[in-house]
């Protein structure tokens, strides 16, 4: 049968008298009187039944069968240190990282982060771009920004925004081919695809938008074929052909003019996107903050 533990207090005052030598440097460290690091030692002698202190003179010092046992403890609590240093360094973590698929990183978020007003000071942000989703433990350090049945594997997240699409070109591909503007034209043009593979399968294509319009799908393959929504739009932007957009991805190169959107007509995403993260990350002020921020920015559009 195990003998019940000491107090912590009266261990605390023992480890820390034997560390610094002194009943009043550990007083000192501890925010208590002598006479009280003194009491709680005695309290840890008569509990274990053995002297931990001796004293030549007036000058106290660990008792030579106690050395071990200090030694012990020490160990211990500096693990109890290191414990409270790592959750302090959250907690005052002034730097926010975020994973997400790629092109909503790089073509929703990143163009608003300057928005953000981080409180008291100012705050760095780490950002990775990946399609694959994170194990759960890990989101006590980070956000998770990702789309659709993909979020519930995480232990919480919230709705940001449920997308359209719509075809787009850019200005010099619509002054070439003016008729890119007319539905039942579009499927006689060179255009774009976009595929994030078979676990998206449910995501709109430009043949699924065509369809939607009563139009026939496009009857010749695609100009290119991108796994990525970024590179599918990029290539439109450099006039190589019409391809669809989501809203979300495409809203500041419209604004910018590198792309134009072709119709009015649009194609919902069947699901929202979301963003993830664990209870112990919203420990950390910065963190609440900016999730407050991106829910914000997300109903604003």
């Amino acid at each position: 049968m195990q003998s019940p533990l000491p107090s912590l207090r009266a261990l605390q005052a023992f480890e820390s008298f034997g560390r610094l030598g002194s009943v009043t440097a550990a007083a000192r460290e501890l925010g208590v009187t002598a006479g009280a690091i003194s009491q709680q030692i005695k309290l840890l002698e008569a509990q274990l039944k053995m002297p931990l202190i001796m004293k030549d003179g007036r000058r106290a010092s660990l008792a030579p069968g106690a050395h071990a046992y200090h030694e012990l403890l020490t160990s211990g609590f500096d693990k109890l240190r290191q414990a409270q240093g790592l959750l302090t360094e959250r907690m005052e973590d002034r730097e926010v990282k975020i994973s997400g698929l790629p092109t909503l990183l790089l073509k929703w978020l990143n163009p608003r982060l300057n928005r953000f007003g981080a409180p008291q000071g100012s705050v760095s942000f780490r950002l990775e771009a990946t399609h694959v989703e994170p194990e759960p433990q890990f989101l006590n350090r980070m956000f998770r920004l990702t789309y659709g049945t993909a979020s519930e594997a995480h232990p919480h997240r919230r709705a940001l925004f449920h997308d359209v699409c719509f075809p787009v070109c850019s200005p010099d591909f619509l002054a070439r081919h003016p008729e890119a503007a007319r539905p039942e034209c579009m499927g006689t043009l060179p255009w774009i695809d976009i595929d994030w593979g078979p676990a998206y399968a449910s995501i709109p294509r430009l043949g699924d938008w065509l369809s939607a319009q009563g139009v026939p799908v496009p009857r010749d393959k695609p100009l290119s074929v991108h796994s990525l929504s970024g590179s599918a739009l990029e290539a439109a932007a450099g006039g190589h052909g019409i391809a669809l957009a989501q809203h979300s991805f495409v809203s500041v190169d419209l604004r910018l003019g590198r792309l134009v959107q072709l119709s009015s007509a649009v194609t919902p995403m069947p699901e929202p996107y979301h963003i993830c993260w664990a209870p112990g990350l919203l420990e950390n002020e910065v963190a609440r903050a900016f999730l407050n921020w991106i829910l914000s920015e997300a109903r604003g559009d």
